[in-house]
């Protein structure tokens, strides 16, 4: 009994040792404060969790997550990104990301059910928290989601991809291939910005705010949990930094 304590010990004070010497060197290799964080709580959740044993104590500082800012578009060049997409498809994608502020992962699971074209309302299932919400459909979309209808008759998801050679069941869109038409029409259309689908999405968040929407339904439109998640759009919104002088305007 007393040897199986040891050996218990001493594994436990290995793995503790191991798990701050791989911390450490992710600190030195420069990795993200993000992903530092994510090694220890894998390191945890395995020794906690999988292993079963107590609780383990890693003497390393954890790292404050960064506050950085999103990426917004201005929307002359979203109009630029969506004028350099000549597939009508693309353009389909392109233009649901940013009018309905979704995110990648929701977009490629929408099925044609969901858009309900009599209620001007798409219904989005299952998102970030497994959570249900419904999003307006503008009526320009929902214009252009009727021609690439017609041109590429979709059968269960809105976008599909393409299957395998004689399958019969139908797969949704690549999340990397909507990534790719993406980042072509955004260098085609000049941008320098580092664009994403998430971007498109800020963006959306941030348009909204700066056409007088309260926080709170821009809050439900994009299905945050909390009103602290939303709130980074006061900070990068232009409607309350144009408007403010500067002290350079008051020098005579």
């Amino acid at each position: 009994m007393y040897r199986d304590y040891c050996l218990l010990h001493t594994l436990d004070a290995s793995i503790q040792e191991s798990g701050e010497v791989f911390i450490t060197s992710l600190i030195h290799q420069g990795y993200a404060i993000s992903s530092q964080n994510q090694a220890i709580n894998a390191l945890k959740f395995y020794w906690e969790n999988l292993l079963g044993q107590e609780r383990l104590y890693l003497h390393v500082v954890r790292p404050r997550k960064e506050k950085r800012l999103p990426t917004v578009l201005s929307q002359a060049e979203v109009i630029r990104i969506f004028s350099a997409v000549a597939n009508v498809k693309h353009l389909a994608m392109l233009q649901t990301l940013y009018a309905c502020g979704l995110r990648i992962g929701e977009l490629i699971n929408l099925q044609i059910k969901d858009i309900d074209s009599s209620r001007k309302c798409i219904t989005v299932r299952r998102g970030k928290g497994f959570k249900d919400r419904t999003v307006p459909l503008p009526e320009e979309l929902l214009h252009l989601l009727r021609k690439y209808y017609k041109q590429y008759r979709p059968v269960t998801y809105l976008f599909e991809g393409q299957h395998a050679q004689g399958a019969l069941k139908t797969v949704p869109y690549s999340p990397t291939s909507v990534r790719r038409v993406l980042y072509r029409a955004a260098k085609k259309a000049g941008i320098r910005k580092k664009v994403t689908p998430h971007t498109l999405r800020h963006s959306y968040a941030t348009h909204l705010y700066e056409y007088g929407v309260n926080l709170r339904s821009i809050q439900v439109l994009l299905g945050h949990g909390s009103s602290k998640t939303t709130e980074i759009y006061t900070h990068v919104s232009n409607h309350h930094i144009t408007n403010t002088p500067s002290p350079l305007s008051f020098l005579k």
